[in-house]
């Protein structure tokens, strides 16, 4: 199963990539700085909740394209149960 991302999507995740490594350069930098313990956690928590919504926008994308490779007829060799569960697990690896 290959991902493909274009245009909007690929924008939408590389934005949510991005502010999570600009959280995560904060958290460091908060930490260094022997900042508050809330305020870090805090941080940490938006940095979490921005890789997770890249996560499950990637996903999306995913089962939107394996969605319609099952429609069409295309599998790559693969059946719609195992691409299903493919894809569940993932799905589940962000829970």
């Amino acid at each position: 199963m290959e991902l493909e991302l274009e245009g909007a999507d690929l924008k939408s995740v590389l934005n949510r990539l991005r502010r999570a490594q600009g959280q995560i350069s904060g958290v460091i930098r908060m930490i260094e700085e022997g900042r508050d313990c809330e305020d870090v956690v805090t941080q940490l928590a938006a940095a979490s909740r921005a890789l997770d919504r890249a996560g499950f926008a990637i996903i999306a994308t995913g089962m939107q394209q394996c969605m319609t490779d099952i429609e069409s007829g295309r599998k790559n060799g693969e059946d719609a149960l195992q691409m299903r569960t493919r894809l569940e697990k993932l799905f589940l690896s962000l829970a």
